[in-house]
């Protein structure tokens, strides 16, 4: 054989052969991963009074999805990609993306005084002469009670675990509009000097939706669903439900009483709570707040240090007190009948989503072991791999 071709033949043979054992050590890794994170669902579901989890990561850019366990009780229906999801408060991240957005549209300052962006006047939005800012609302130091109407509050804290609440809340915001909102934001008192104190406040973020309606000039959720759609390509994301996706929302169970209860009413933009979506769409997010892009940049910037290692962004609660795990972002949602974590770890390349049908007192540790239990494995996995 010519010495040439032959050399070719060797280096063909060779290039075959690694590229064998590359896709063999990366379906090594991939079942690897997923063998994490089904170990983690599968723990979870054998938990006391959570029949189901889905349970998403995205890792390296590559997309791991786990549904295990029963919607119903005794019905064996599995969770699936098309179980629409109440994601509760994670409803605030998403807000907060579009208040990142609009910031660098320059649609809005950071600096502004709220009042600025509202139609009425509001002369309680302050105190001794310091106004409540963009950025007060987006760090829950504002001042704002933490739901409107009032009556909801012990509803949503101490009253949380009767079975008769979900009703309660139902009941409550059935005729709550947006007006009804506004009426009620006059009779606020801010108590303290704005931007100092953490208090958490979902009616600050129902107030940045009607924001964001004003200087767009366009209803909120119209603004929501188009912005995810064409940025981040979720098609699976909203906050009303056509016929079709009411039929795919996924019941559930409210602490631990056995009957599948109710929806969470709708807030007045559902800004701070009301957004429904779906694992896959989750996973988009996900994939973008890991990307490179301006939008993600702004909204995961620091705006107050509550702490030296802790602090927020646009809603995002930012943690740097684990130097092993970088500085990362999370945020908790939770209503009546699920409860759920997102977590971007950009260290690792790492984004994880987590919901149960099941909202109970509970409930949201025991995620959280779920969610520590697949970070540990993530970090075990790079470090052997490091070796």
């Amino acid at each position: 054989m010519n010495k040439n071709l032959f050399l070719i033949f060797i280096i063909i043979i060779t290039s075959c052969n690694q590229n064998k054992k590359n896709e063999s050590l990366a379906k090594n890794e991939n079942n690897e991963i997923q063998q994490l994170i089904d170990s983690a669902a599968n723990r979870l579901i054998n938990e006391p009074l959570i029949n189901s989890t889905s349970i998403g990561i995205v890792y390296n850019n590559q997309e791991y999805i786990a549904h295990q366990g029963e919607l119903e009780k005794g019905n064996n229906n599995s969770p699936t990609n098309n179980t629409v999801y109440e994601i509760g408060s994670l409803s605030k991240v998403l807000t907060g993306t579009l208040m990142a957005n609009a910031v660098l549209e320059d649609k809005l300052n950071l600096e502004d005084k709220v009042s600025k962006y509202l139609k009425e006047d509001y002369p309680n939005l302050a105190y001794e002469n310091q106004p409540v800012k963009i950025k007060h609302l987006l760090t829950h130091s504002s001042g704002l009670p933490n739901i409107l109407p009032l009556k909801l509050n012990s509803l949503m804290t101490t009253d949380f675990l009767k079975q008769d609440t979900p009703s309660k809340i139902d009941s409550i915001l059935k005729d709550y509009s947006q007006q009804s909102f506004l009426k009620d934001l006059h009779t606020i008192s801010i108590d303290t000097v704005p931007g100092v104190n953490y208090s958490y406040s979902t009616a600050g973020t129902e107030l940045a939706a009607h924001i964001l309606e004003n200087v767009y000039q366009t209803e909120f959720e119209k603004l929501l669903t188009e912005f995810l759609s064409n940025e981040v390509g979720m098609e699976e994301t909203f906050i009303t439900l056509d016929k079709n996706n009411e039929k795919n929302l996924a019941v559930g169970y409210h602490a631990d009483h056995p009957d599948i209860t109710l929806p969470m009413g709708k807030l007045p933009w559902g800004a701070g709570a009301g957004i429904k979506s779906t694992v896959p769409d989750m996973m988009k997010f996900l994939q973008y707040q890991l990307g490179n892009n301006e939008v993600v940049e702004e909204s995961q910037k620091v705006l107050v240090d509550y702490t030296d290692e802790v602090g927020v962004a646009y809603f995002w609660e930012v943690d740097a007190s684990q130097a092993d795990l970088g500085k990362y972002y999370s945020h908790h949602g939770g209503v009546p009948r699920s409860q759920c974590f997102l977590f971007i770890l950009p260290k690792y390349d790492l984004g994880i989503f987590l919901i149960t049908n099941q909202s109970g007192k509970d409930t949201a540790p025991k995620m959280k072991k779920a969610v520590d239990e697949i970070i540990d494995g993530i970090v075990k996995h790079n470090e052997q791999n490091q070796q």
